[in-house]
């Protein structure tokens, strides 16, 4: 059986940086009965608390942190990558031992987002990028999926298990 990382937020925990969570239903529920999932928070496995001050990718450019060049930052100014970095190697390393394959991880988050993040002004505006932790899973070739893309996830899923299969 392939198993999945799933931001845990979209399990229903409430790791947001707010304290919410902002769980999704349908097939993750099944996929959660079948013990398919392995649940996980970047941010919160890193060690950052919850609730936390929100942090953003400076100017959206996650390509930028990852070479050093960039940050990721909270709004008065606190640099908070060394967190956002740890934790994606902490996926990745889950991603390993389970031999996983697929992640879906929510979408807009600096660690997670898969099409879309914040461009760093703290003003709500969403560009296209991805977070640190989703950048790092497609770059060691995860397939990643947002909240909002769980058919194809599913349908991923299917494929890989019928290779296997």
């Amino acid at each position: 059986m392939q198993k999945v990382l799933v931001s845990a937020c979209l399990l229903g925990e409430r790791v947001r940086y707010d304290g919410s969570d902002c769980q999704q239903h349908g097939v993750l529920d099944q996929w959660q009965r079948q013990g398919r999932i392995v649940s996980l928070c970047p941010e919160t496995m890193a060690g950052l608390p919850t609730p936390r001050p929100p942090a953003e990718i400076e100017g959206g450019d996650v390509g930028a942190v990852m070479r050093g060049q960039g940050a990721v930052r909270r709004q008065d100014g606190t640099d908070v990558t060394d967190a956002f970095v740890e934790g994606a190697e902490i996926a990745l390393r889950e991603c390993w031992h389970h031999k996983i394959k697929v992640a879906i991880l929510k979408e807009g988050s600096p660690s997670c987002g898969v099409c879309l993040v914040n461009d760093g002004s703290f003003s709500g505006v969403k560009i296209e990028g991805q977070g640190m932790t989703a950048r790092l899973l497609i770059r060691h070739g995860i397939s990643v999926f947002s909240e909002h893309q769980l058919q194809e996830a599913e349908q991923r899923v299917r494929e890989l298990e019928a290779l296997v299969g």
